[in-house]
């Protein structure tokens, strides 16, 4: 795919997403949905190939037709069963349909149709997610890029279809942007890297953009930040983004995102297998910069602060070590006894914050443990929560966006493992069992009474394959799920 540099930093050229009435004459490939209950009604030609073939119409099945060179290359597209088709059977059809015509450069697609009208809208924007980030190229780095789509035009008849299609555009370069950002290596994705991009980003995007240097953290007594900063060359920084609504709201919420932009684990140094994808440890950060890129386009009502605690964790001479204490942003005094525990501590100076100006609520979003994957898998991010009402938000944004989530407990019966006989918490929990959970009573300590959600992504924010409308690499979830939660927020 085309790739724009900016600084050091590249930017994804996605695709560009339009709306039309019907097939555009530069299209060279154009879909037909077709569902398991229709087969019967394709025309002898088209039922002959699908019965050669073994096309069922199952959801994401894919069958080119010949054309005889004449007009754009048709491709049957399964959207399993008429009666139950949904968004979700639309994103995964049209991201199949996008990987079956990737040597394309112009498509065509008819599956907005397949919904009723009322549904019009969350149809749009699944097949514009579909298509679009399932042709997502990191190319940053290749000699000779990767060929992709680049133009989709959306196909349907009705009033502002045009709005939603821009609209669901906007959204997917927001993912492509979380996902930029976690594909690029930690040696060029520095704080301050991360940091100039984020006030780009901001500025591009109407936010509010405050960015504190090493100096200013020290003076805002952010102990957890400078403690995993120590060991780092790169300085830290800690970026605040402010999104005002177009109509005056009393509803504030932030977003807090992990930002550590590359970790080696410190001095409980990881294996060399666990340290070759922590590129991706600023997902959560990079997700939080992404969803408040697109606030505006996505219309939330509600005023929203992020707050991006930016670090890479590394073995340098001045390193924290195991035993040593500092004091965070709140007062607390924290026993670190596993350095490769860091994203809590930067976590901790950040939800300190956050709490401080007194939002209606706090989401944080982090790679934070191995053990929610453990748990849940890589499919799936865990939920933890203080406030029944944010998580039932949180909860209904996931079955709206599938990017999957699963709330765990916040079990008293665990907080003891966090107590310190030489500070007021230690850093990690007492065994090897329940480390998500443990993690997740470390980071209430620090949200205060705010009602709080924490989501730790665990391995979800990276995938080893195609699937879906994933790329290989990283994934930008949260980004969809953090936009369409604020999105309904008043609702």
């Amino acid at each position: 795919m085309r790739r724009v540099r900016v600084g050091a930093i590249g930017l994804t050229a996605m695709p560009v997403v339009t709306a039309a009435s019907s097939v555009p004459r530069s299209a060279t490939a154009v879909d037909r949905p077709v569902a398991t209950d229709e087969l019967d009604s394709l025309d002898p030609e088209a039922r002959r190939a699908a019965e050669l073939q073994g096309f069922e119409g199952k959801v994401g099945q894919t069958l080119p037709l010949p054309t005889g060179g004449k007009g754009p290359i048709e491709v049957l597209v399964g959207i399993g069963s008429r009666a139950e088709v949904g968004t979700d059977d639309l994103r995964k059809a049209a991201a199949a349909f996008a990987r079956a015509v990737g040597k394309h450069n112009s498509i065509a697609t008819n599956l907005v149709g397949e919904l009723p009208d009322d549904d019009r809208a969350d149809a749009i924007a699944a097949v514009v997610e579909g298509a679009a980030l399932a042709s997502y190229r990191y190319n940053t780095y290749k000699s000779k890029p990767n060929g992709s789509l680049e133009r989709i035009a959306v196909v349907a008849k009705g009033r502002g279809m045009k709005a939603e299609v821009q609209r669901a555009s906007a959204v997917v370069d927001a993912v492509a942007l979380a996902r930029d950002l976690s594909n690029e290596p930690g040696g060029s994705l520095t704080p301050e890297a991360f940091a100039a991009k984020a006030k780009e980003v901001g500025a591009a995007a109407g936010l509010k953009v405050t960015v504190w240097d090493e100096r200013k953290i020290a003076r805002e007594k952010l102990g957890g930040l400078q403690a995993v900063n120590q060991g780092s060359v790169n300085p830290a920084r800690f970026v605040r983004l402010q999104y005002t609504p177009a109509k005056r709201t009393r509803s504030r919420v932030a977003l807090v995102g992990k930002g550590i932009t590359f970790d080696s684990g410190g001095l409980s140094l990881k294996t060399a297998n666990g340290m070759a994808t922590m590129k991706v440890d600023m997902s959560g950060g990079g997700a939080v910069l992404a969803a408040m890129s697109v606030l505006g386009p996505a219309e939330v009502p509600v005023a929203v602060d992020g707050y991006i605690p930016l670090t890479d964790n590394m073995t340098g001479g001045d390193a924290q070590r195991p035993g040593d204490v500092f004091t965070a942003r709140n007062g607390k005094t924290v026993e670190v006894l596993n350095t490769d525990a860091e994203g809590r501590l930067v976590l901790a100076d950040a939800l300190s914050l956050a709490a401080e100006d007194q939002p209606d609520a706090i989401i944080d979003i982090a790679t934070l443990t191995g053990s929610a994957s453990a748990a849940l898998g890589t499919a799936y991010a865990a939920l933890m929560a203080t406030d029944d009402d944010v998580a039932a938000r949180i909860e209904a944004a996931s079955v709206r966006t599938d990017e999957k989530i699963w709330r765990l407990p916040l079990p008293p019966e665990y907080r003891p493992q966090l107590d310190s006989a030489v500070a007021d918490l230690k850093n990690i929990g007492a065994g090897p069992y329940g480390g998500a959970l443990v993690a997740g009573l470390f980071l209430k300590e620090f949200a205060g009474d705010t009602p709080w959600a924490h989501i730790d992504l665990g391995m979800s924010a990276m995938t080893d394959a195609d699937r879906d409308i994933l790329v290989k690499g990283a994934t930008g979830f949260g980004v969809r799920l953090l936009v369409d939660v604020l999105a309904h927020w008043d609702g």
